[in-house]
């Protein structure tokens, strides 16, 4: 029993994690609108009944979210389109500008937009290597995914060659240390960095399976 209990676990949790996640996001995305969308399509009447066991209240919803979505799949490739063009370039220019000189807008608006910069560039290497590295102290290794080089004021303050390293916690690796290393005391690893976040989030438990070079 408790081994058929433990397995469907196993089958249950990351498919309620995924739905609770992307329904987050969707709620995210969606909620500065979906009032007036809903009244939209109530005017109209779009949805005037329900469907299957959703009621009408329910159908109006799900439909206005979904069209919400698709709206905002297309604005955002016409907003990736339109910034090519000259003028575009120039008032986004602008605006970036602007929210650079408003106070505690432009630390939230700076920060932001340089970890999205980051994290979406396609020739961005942050976090796409493993690293084995001692810690909490020698003689104890933990697994680490490299972020960046070490800012300069710190390479001066150590006059050593820095490397910016997350270490994830365990189960959650959302959060952790952000610690920097000689590049000597780092040993890097032919692992895949979903791999390793893989093992951290079971506890060790989802061993990585060992690459074969073709």
């Amino acid at each position: 029993m408790k081994k058929h209990f433990l397995t469907g676990l196993i089958i249950l949790l990351p498919i309620a994690i995924t739905i609770a996640v992307v329904g987050y996001l969707i709620n995210f995305f969606t909620a500065p609108f979906v009032k007036g969308v809903s009244s939209f399509l109530q005017d109209t009447n779009f949805a005037t009944q329900g469907f299957l066991f959703l009621s009408h209240e329910q159908v109006v919803l799900y439909l206005s979210k979904l069209l919400i979505l698709v709206l905002l799949f297309f604005l955002i490739i016409f907003l990736g389109m339109i910034t090519r063009w000259y003028v575009i370039r120039s008032l986004l220019s602008i605006g970036d500008r602007l929210l650079h000189r408003i106070p505690i807008v432009s630390t939230v608006y700076k920060t932001t937009k340089e970890i999205i910069k980051t994290l979406f560039q396609q020739d961005a290497t942050a976090f796409k290597q493993v690293v084995l590295l001692p810690f909490p102290r020698k003689g104890i290794f933990a697994l680490g995914l490299v972020s960046s080089k070490a800012p300069t004021v710190c390479n001066t303050a150590s006059g050593s060659n820095l490397v910016s390293v997350l270490v994830p916690t365990t189960p959650n690796p959302t959060s952790g240390f952000l610690l920097l290393f000689k590049q000597e005391d780092l040993i890097y690893l032919d692992m895949k960095p979903e791999d390793a976040i893989k093992y951290i989030i079971s506890c060790g438990s989802i061993v990585p399976e060992e690459r074969t070079i073709e």
